[in-house]
């Protein structure tokens, strides 16, 4: 459930039990990261617009980030030397990413994943770590790119990082981007709940209005948007009709009540004619 500021009533807990969590040690050599300050600079973001900013993808291929526009985009920041957590993100992520796809379709958004260790995370450090990670997507794109490119990438979408003697401490978070390149919402933790990336998605793939489109597709969108729901028994998202059979079956009640006195009152009538 999310709260006023648009992400999760729960957030607090759950940063506190990222693996990335700071103790009071790590917070001071990390030059004084604060959970709070994080979220604040990462909700900050929401309503930006992610800049044309230029990277690089896996060989090593310029990218404009004006490419990704048109589609819904989630974007994740992570540093191809870490061995724990960016690969526990970006494979929870990936599992997302499946349920999404599962029920709104295949290319209904994108993806990226950039490397924000520029110094290290070159277009093939990122190649290696998305075949680490099993990621094979055609709709899903690792990129790399200058100190100054990644550092206004960074600023865009509201992503804190601090170094540290592990490499880096970061709040962890996947960004959702619409199709006009505007910050929609923020996703938070290593293993967030399914709802908290899909719903946002599901609002701006079901809302947007596609140019071009036929007849009627407006409506089947609605349709789409109220009945496409999580089912917390199977972890996935499911079409439910449940909502319009219920409409259907109470259209049918009022309308036998109406016809049966219609047919009363002109059998009313008819016997006041008579007499």
């Amino acid at each position: 459930m999310y709260n006023a500021l648009g992400f999760p009533g729960k957030l607090i807990t759950i940063l506190l039990m990222m693996p990335v969590a700071l103790s009071a040690q790590d917070t001071d050599q990390a030059g004084g990261y604060d959970a709070d300050s994080a979220i604040a600079t990462s909700q900050a973001a929401i309503g930006q617009v992610l800049g044309d900013h230029q990277l690089y993808d896996r060989q090593g291929r310029p990218v404009q980030l004006s490419e990704y526009r048109g589609r819904p985009l989630l974007v994740s920041m992570i540093f191809t030397s870490c061995h724990h957590v960016c690969p526990a993100i970006t494979r929870h992520l990936a599992t997302a990413v499946d349920a999404a796809r599962e029920a709104l379709g295949d290319d209904s958004f994108q993806v990226l994943t950039i490397g924000f260790d520029t110094r290290v995370d070159t277009p093939e450090a990122m190649r290696v770590f998305a075949m680490k990670q099993g990621i094979n997507d055609p709709n899903w794109a690792f990129l790399s790119g200058s100190a100054d490119s990644v550092g206004r990438v960074v600023a865009d979408i509201g992503f804190v990082y601090y170094p540290s003697p592990r490499g880096f401490d970061h709040i962890n978070q996947v960004t959702i981007i619409d199709g006009d390149g505007v910050v929609y919402r923020q996703a938070y933790g290593a293993e967030f709940d399914l709802p908290w990336l899909v719903e946002p998605l599901k609002a701006l793939v079901y809302n947007r209005p596609q140019h071009g489109a036929p007849p009627g597709s407006g409506l089947l969108n609605r349709i789409k948007l109220f009945c496409t729901v999580y089912d917390p028994n199977t972890g996935r998202y499911k079409f439910d009709y449940s909502l319009f059979v219920g409409i259907g079956v109470g259209a049918l009640i009022v309308l036998s009540i109406l016809a049966w006195l219609l047919l009363e009152y002109s059998r009313s009538r008819k016997n006041r004619k008579e007499t």
